[in-house]
């Protein structure tokens, strides 16, 4: 599956020396990935896509984190 390839690939990136831009990219696809993974998961109902899709969400929840930066003081 195509699917799970790139989920592999955005789950394996690294998150340093990551651009905002870039980390913006990184949301974006993590966000279409787990939409269309859930689709067929509706179908489906094979755990395993439900443990990517958690991780998937898990990568996202990071890289949002380092986007809205740290609060001022």
């Amino acid at each position: 599956m195509d699917l799970l390839n790139k989920a592999k690939e955005l789950e394996d990136m690294k998150m340093n020396n990551m651009s905002t831009s870039d980390r913006v990219v990184a949301s974006r696809e993590a966000k279409k990935l787990i939409l269309a993974i859930n689709e067929i998961y509706k179908q489906t109902k094979d755990p395993d896509l439900m443990d990517v899709m958690k991780r998937l969400t898990d990568k996202k929840r990071k890289i949002e984190k380092r986007l809205k930066g740290r609060p001022a003081a």
